[in-house]
Formats: structure tokens, C-alpha cells, sequence
């Protein structure tokens, strides 16, 4: 285990002193209120962090005019009401000792003011479509530009106003108005505003003089950047190292780099599970070599020993974290006391954070539910200290075992298998999904930490509860795969995917056809798919059988897109639209919306249909005080679900 005190050594940003090298990212989270003013809820959760001893926190996206909303419940800047709430989160997040800037930007392209109030966004050129709205946006006219030059200048007094500590101005991934007029892939206008490097430049040096001059010179304002937008006629690092020291020569105090561009390759701005760590480090060294100022790099930091490295060796200055503080508040303050195993890991798996929000729901943590209801969340000793039984030592069994046992509860977890984990381990044997498996080595930990004790290899039966004679009973008992009712799914040449990668069969090179196009659909045809370039492997061929109209519809978008990618590589053949009527011998009969089509020549067929729960134990116990059934055992769902139920119902014993 590395030392990391270059990583908790102070650092100064302009006139900006932080304690420690350690940033949280800005990330949407939809906590304000509906009219864009600072709620409890959202100063709960900000404060969670700097009270686990992040240094800087980097507020989410402020938005500088009203008509425009990034998002539904948009932290709003662009009013002087909205003072005294931005004051109190400010003054929240000091008493911790942290900094605390807000990133400041006008949404251009990326606003939502179409479904809002049915005006038009706007872009440095026409037709820029928002991927949420689909909606293409028009043509900023050079008065407009004025206005919002103007609308940044105050929303920065306000900022400082507001006694925030500098402010930070979004200029990444050719993404929102400041963005877009950077970036030439968005940028095509003819006038002093595009047309060259210089012209796309003029948007955001004009901002930043106005920020200067209305917040005051003294008030830092940092820039995030992405080095290189890794497109096709996108920006290179070369050219980003230049244009950064141009804007640090405009009064830029720091830059925060970041990579890609939306939507194109949204991946690199959210990088999911099995992309690498610390993927834009080499980029921010580069540019940190180039700039008379700090420099702070985010994407996929979330191991201590790797972030104290990056400043240890001068890569950056400061690093960024962003969903690692999701899943855990206290990352600073458990990284800086060695205390790692305690560290609750971020997988990057994107369910609660982005896809739980982007559906509908609140943003949340598949390993924190307590992410936005702080306050309501905080784990209490119980007025009654029980005795608890819990059957199952999955996701869900584990997270209750830890929290009813910091409660104060007598905790006893039983597993019938020989390791903890459940289904849960299966889903880290896909390719680049191995670090699924913290999350489980985690909640074990933990669990017997807090003073659960585990037994595993020994199932919960209705004989030993009664033997046992537990006040509460929680049944984590899971679920199996599903087997369809379709002609001939009970073959002999028919698995499951649970049994794919459980490796209880054998899956010998051939051709293969998978049943079901959801998450573990293509991700077991992932696993499986060979092209045959490597001899030694052989050729596998895998077709998707999927009835809804698009594969992977239930996974985090960023994810599926890179999965897709790795689909088409391994030429895996896609069916959408088709039912499954028939498995034959060596394929099956599917119809689609051309009729029927005989699928054949498959080694083997692989049920990727779902799952349905396990639960024999609930009703055929008596004389136990309370019974609750959580996770798959109550309705297979996702992992995001199973945990944040076990949370709940330890919390609630």
C-alpha cells in the first residue's frame, strides 16, 4: 500500500487554497427545486462529501439562463434569488473545510427549453440534434451572443456573491453552447465566430472576460476541457495543448481535462465497466506540460494507490472523482487513513447514477442507496436490538446482513453455496466485466465487519428457522433462469446462460444461438463469439434472437454502446423483431415482421429469457415475528434493486 501524502497535500488554484489533491466531478442529479433553487436534499448530499474530506467540490451544472434548462430540476444561476440558496450550500460544504466552485454553463444544443417552454435551442450552427429532445436546434444569432456573454458575466457575480470559492466554465465534448462553439465538429460558421481555431475561440474568451470582469480578477475560474474529442475531424492533443495555453494567458487558474465527445462517443465522457483507469491521464500530463497552471484530470480514478501516483508523479495536480463519491461519500477520509477494503466500490456500471435518472428515477448507487436521501438513510442504532436470520448471501442477503448488523442487530446470513455473491458472481465472467466481483468481496467484508456472522455452504430450511426461532426473517434467496414455454426448450443441445458462464457445460467452438437480446443475452453471446483469428480458440458464431426491436435496451447506455461495438467485432449476428416459436434440433423457427425464417446449422442454444424467483421458504414458515422477502427472490429484477432493498430492510428491523 502506497503512501499517499502527496495526495492529501494542499494545492492552490488562483487564490483558491485546498487542503488536499482531491476534486469531486460535476455530475446532474436532478436534487433541486423545480424552479432551480438550492433544496435541503441537494446541500444534504453535497455535504456528505466534503464531510468525508474531498477537497474541492465541483458543484453540477448551474445554468446561466432561465429559458434554457439543462435538465428538469436544473440548479439555476441566472437570477439573483437564487443567492442565498446557492449561500447556504456554499456555507455547508465550508464548514467541512472544503472548496466548492460551481461549473457555470449556457446548455445551447443540450437544453431542454423545447419540451419546457417550446422555443428553439440554439447552437453555434443549425441542426445540432439533442439526443434526449431529437429535436435540432437554430443558429445563434451574434446579438443573442452578446446576451449570454452577458448572462455569464452575472451568473459569475453571483457566484461569488453566493461566496463560492472561483467557478468553473464547461467547454468539453463538444457539448452545450461553450462546447460546441470550441469544437469544430459543431462549429461551421463562416463569421468571426467560427471558421477557423482562432473564430471558435472568440465564444469562450469573450465569456471569460466577462466572468473576470463582472466576478472580479482574483476569482478563480477553472476550464474543462476534453484533450482529445477522438472523432474523426475532432481535436487532437496537439491542438488542445495549444489553445489551453492561449485561455491560461486569458486568465484560466486551472483546467480540468476530460475526453470524447457526445453523442458520438459518449463512453469516453462516462466511462463504463472494463474500460481503463485513469484513461485520460497521459492527455492531462501532456497539456499539464504546456500550461502555467494546475491541472486536474478525471475518468476512472477510483483506486487510492492509483490517484496518489497521478500526482506523485506529476501527472496532474489534482485528481477528479466523480461516481467514486457516489458510492462512497467518505473515499478521502477512508483512502487517507489506509482504511481501503472500506472503500465502497464504484464499477462503473452506470444503473443508478445515470440510467435510473435518465429513466425516470432518482439518481442513485447500485452499492449506495443512500445517494440523494442522506438525511433519511443515515444508519441509526435500533431502539430493539433482534435476532435476524437471513437466507441467501447474494447482493441483496449481504447489504442487509451489514446493515442490520451496524444497527446493533444479532446477524446470521447463511448461503447455500460454497462462496457468497449469488448470481451476481456470473455477471463478472463476460469479458471486461471482471470487477463486478468488488462489489461482492466488498458487501462480504463488510457484513462480517459489522459483526454478522456468515455461514456458507448451509441452506435456510423451515426446520432450522424453527431451530433457530429468529424474531426476523429476511428470504434473499434469489432466482433462477427461466426456461420459456417454446417447443423444444428442454432439448438436449438447449443451455442456459446461467450455465454458459457458470462453465457447467460445454460450449465448444461451433456456432451458437442465444436466445434473448437483453443485457445477459449479449454479453453471454460476447462471451462466447470468437472470429477465429486466434487458431487456438476457434471460430465460434453467434446469432441474437431478440423480439423487441433493439438489443441491450435494459443496460446503461455507455455500456451498451461499447458492448455493441464489441458485437460487431465478433461479427455476432443480430435479430431484432423476431419471436421464437419453435427450438429445433439445430436452431429454431422465428418469426418476424417478413414471416417465418428457419434459423439452422446451430452446435447449440443458449436462454438468455429472464429469470423467475426463488422462495420456498417464506410461506412455509411460522411462529417468526417478521418475514421480508427482498431481491430476486421477491421479483428478479436488476442488482440496483436487490441492494437498495436489503438497505431499506435492514435499516427499517
Amino acid at each position: 500500500m502506497k503512501k499517499l501524502s502527496t495526495l492529501f497535500s494542499p494545492v492552490t488554484i488562483g487564490t483558491m487554497k485546498i487542503k488536499n489533491r482531491i476534486a469531486m466531478a460535476p455530475m446532474a442529479t436532478d436534487f433541486a427545486e423545480g424552479d432551480g433553487t438550492v433544496s435541503q436534499r441537494l446541500i444534504d448530499y453535497y455535504e456528505a462529501r466534503a464531510r468525508g474530506g474531498v477537497g474541492l467540490i465541483i458543484l453540477e451544472v448551474c445554468t446561466i439562463d432561465g429559458m434554457s434548462p439543462y435538465i428538469p430540476r436544473t440548479v439555476g444561476i441566472w437570477d439573483d434569488s437564487f443567492i442565498p440558496g446557492l449561500k447556504s450550500l456554499a456555507d455547508a460544504v465550508h464548514a467541512h473545510g472544503a472548496r466548492i466552485i460551481p461549473q457555470i454553463a449556457h446548455p445551447g444544443p443540450e437544453s431542454l427549453a423545447p419540451l419546457f417552454n417550446g422555443s428553439v435551442a440554439v447552437g453555434p450552427s443549425a441542426g445540432i440534434m439533442n439526443n434526449l429532445t431529437r429535436m435540432k436546434c437554430r443558429e445563434i444569432s451574434v446579438p443573442e451572443i452578446g446576451d449570454v456573454i452577458t448572462q455569464f458575466g452575472e451568473a459569475a457575480r453571483r457566484a461569488r456573491e453566493a461566496g463560492f470559492d472561483g467557478l468553473e466554465f464547461h467547454a468539453a465534448h463538444s457539448y452545450m453552447l461553450a462546447g460546441s462553439f470550441l469544437s469544430a465538429l459543431r462549429n461551421r460558421r463562416t463569421d468571426d465566430y467560427g471558421g477557423d481555431l482562432y473564430g471558435r475561440m472568440r465564444f469562450p474568451l469573450e465569456a471569460i472576460r466577462a466572468m473576470r470582469d463582472r466576478a472580479g480578477k482574483d476569482f478563480p475560474i477553472t476550464m474543462r476541457l476534453s484533450a482529445e474529442e477522438q472523432v474523426t475531424g475532432g481535436r487532437e492533443i496537439r491542438e488542445t495543448e495549444y489553445i489551453a495555453s492561449l485561455f491560461a494567458e486569458a486568465g484560466v487558474a486551472g483546467f480540468h481535462v476530460s475526453s470524447g465527445v457526445y453523442p458520438d462517443l459518449s463512453w469516453r465522457v462516462i466511462p463504463p465497466t472494463g474500460t481503463p483507469f485513469g484513461l485520460n491521464v497521459k492527455s492531462a500530463a501532456e497539456i499539464r506540460k504546456a500550461v502555467p497552471v494546475p491541472v486536474m484530470v478525471v475518468g476512472r480514478i477510483v483506486d487510492p494507490g492509483m490517484a496518489g501516483d497521478i500526482v506523485r508523479r506529476g501527472e496532474a495536480d489534482m485528481v477528479v472523482l466523480g461516481r467514486a463519491l457516489l458510492a462512497d461519500p467518505d473515499w478521502p477520509a477512508k483512502a487517507e487513513a489506509g482504511a481501503w477494503d472500506d472503500i465502497a466500490p464504484c464499477i462503473g456500471c452506470g444503473l443508478g447514477c445515470v440510467r435510473n435518472r435518465e429513466s425516470g428515477g432518482d439518481m442513485t448507487c447500485i452499492v449506495n442507496p443512500a445517494v440523494g436521501r442522506e438525511a433519511e438513510m443515515e444508519i441509526g442504532r435500533a431502539q430493539k436490538k433482534k435476532k435476524v436470520m437471513i437466507a441467501g448471501g447474494g447482493p441483496a442477503g449481504l447489504e442487509a446482513a451489514r446493515v442490520a448488523a451496524l444497527a446493533g442487530h444479532d446477524v446470521r446470513l447463511y448461503e447455500r453455496e460454497a462462496a457468497p455473491g449469488g448470481q451476481f458472481n456470473l455477471a463478472a465472467v463476460p469479458p471486461g466485466k471482471q470487477e463486478l466481483c468488488k462489489v461482492t468481496q466488498y458487501l462480504f467484508r463488510q457484513a462480517q465487519k459489522a459483526g454478522a456472522s456468515v455461514s456458507l455452504g448451509a441452506e435456510v430450511t423451515p426446520g432450522l428457522v424453527a431451530e433457530a426461532a429468529p424474531d426476523v426473517l429476511v428470504v434473499a434467496t434469489g432466482a433462477r433462469p427461466r426456461r420459456p414455454s417454446i417447443p423444444g426448450a428442454d432439448g438436449g443441445n438447449v443451455f442456459t446462460a446461467h450455465e454458459v458462464l457458470a462453465g457447467t457445460v460445454d460450449c465448444a467452438p461451433g456456432k451458437a444461438l442465444v436466445i434473448g437480446g437483453g443485457m445477459v443475452g449479449c454479453e453471454t453471446a460476447s462471451f462466447l463469439a470468437n472470429t477465429g483469428d486466434n487458431i487456438t480458440i476457434g471460430r465460434t458464431e453467434v446469432t441474437i434472437a431478440e423480439m423487441t426491436d433493439a438489443v441491450g435496451a435494459d443496460m446503461f447506455s455507455e455500456g451498451r454502446e461499447l458492448l455493441m461495438e464489441k458485437l460487431r467485432r465478433k461479427e455476432v449476428r443480430v435479430l431484432t423483431g423476431v419471436t421464437v416459436k419453435e427450438i429445433t434440433a439445430d436452431g429454431a423457427l422465428v418469426e418476424g415482421k417478413d414471416g417465418e425464417e428457419a434459423i439452422s446449422g446451430m452446435d447449440y442454444i443458449v436462454l438468455a429469457t429472464g429469470a423467475e424467483a426463488v422462495d420456498s421458504l417464506s410461506a412455509a414458515v411460522s411462529g417468526v415475528g417478521e418475514v421480508h422477502v427482498i431481491g430476486d427472490a421477491r421479483e428478479p429484477r436488476q442488482v440496483l434493486e436487490a441492494i437498495r432493498e436489503g438497505s431499506e430492510t435492514g435499516r427499517k428491523l
